[in-house]
């Protein structure tokens, strides 16, 4: 049997939902992380710059995890279907170019309160396209987890402006780059799909960048400006980015591999209780009483998607 063939049926054997409960809630913990890391430097480097050197950094580091994981090698590397693989990685690419756009524009809370309509998104394509059966205690899982997000982010008419539209986009991409996660690639491993993306952020930041000097000087110097001369500090936060960029590659395609998309989308809403308290720690946005409300319905929420299985 190919690696591929055995992948496939090892793909076909079933899920692990305890698992993938876990590794997406330490994904969006990292995630969450790298998304403060963005915004807290994003006054000093080109959105394209943090694209290639990033990934440039995270790339190797990949190659050598799986060279060192016993019986894994390049068989780990390996992409089965390079088709829906480069399409998911356009999804991604495309879902962290308008989301990371918006961020010099919007706070991280109410970024982070539009980008979370995601696992309605997922939880909608999931019943559309997998033909899975939500019912009435799924949607309310995701109803739930969505009141807790606002709870937690209080947005108001005031914080919102055109930017809020960007982490819309943002989500229905994630969204739908899941989905085919669970579909279509499937029997990819996680580091090969990982691998992808971050070659696909490369290409795109060197499109990026090209189209930065070709028209540049307009009023975004975060998109279309100069990279950033880059000092010790600077390659520390882009050795961070990396860091969070593998985990989260890496752990939401095995999410979503291994769980049924509208549950793990329920435990995807944690990243909204993370974005507080690194908006607490770096931004110093204090969380309140209404705050600590909202996660204990997001976790209700997961809980309720889990039962519901």
């Amino acid at each position: 049997m190919t690696s591929g063939a055995a992948r496939e049926a090892a793909a076909a054997s079933g899920d692990n939902l305890a698992l993938a409960i876990a590794t997406i809630v330490v994904t969006v913990a990292i995630l969450s992380f790298g998304d403060a890391v963005i915004k807290f430097v994003s006054s000093d480097f080109l959105l394209w710059q943090i694209f290639v050197l990033r990934s440039l950094i995270a790339m190797p580091a990949l190659v050598a995890i799986g060279f060192a994981r016993r019986g894994t090698g390049l068989a780990a590397l390996r992409v089965v279907r390079p088709g829906w693989t480069l399409l998911r990685s356009v999804l991604l690419v495309a879902m962290w170019v308008v989301y990371y756009a918006a961020l010099p524009h919007l706070k991280l809370s109410i970024a982070a309160s539009a980008y979370y309509t995601l696992p309605i998104f997922i939880t909608l394509f999931s019943a559309a396209f997998l033909r899975e059966r939500v019912g009435l205690v799924g949607w309310g899982a995701v109803a739930l987890g969505f009141v807790g997000v606002l709870l937690i982010l209080a947005p108001s008419a005031d914080d919102f402006n055109a930017f809020v539209l960007l982490p819309l986009v943002s989500a229905v991409c994630y969204a739908l780059a899941m989905i085919l996660t669970r579909t279509k690639c499937r029997a990819e491993h996680p580091f090969a799909l990982s691998l992808a993306l971050n070659g696909a952020f490369v290409v795109a930041g060197l499109l990026g960048t090209l189209a930065g000097w070709l028209w540049g000087g307009g009023t975004s110097a975060y998109l279309l400006g100069s990279w950033t001369a880059m000092g010790l500090g600077q390659w520390g936060a882009m050795a961070i980015l990396a860091g969070s960029l593998i985990v989260g590659s890496v752990g939401a395609a095995i999410a979503y591999q291994l769980g049924a998309p509208s549950v793990v989308a329920s435990y995807d809403f944690a990243y909204v209780g993370f974005a507080a308290l690194w908006g607490a720690l770096f931004f110093q946005e204090l969380p309140e009483l209404r705050a600590v409300a909202g996660i204990v319905l997001i976790v209700a929420a997961g809980l309720i998607a889990v039962r519901r299985r």
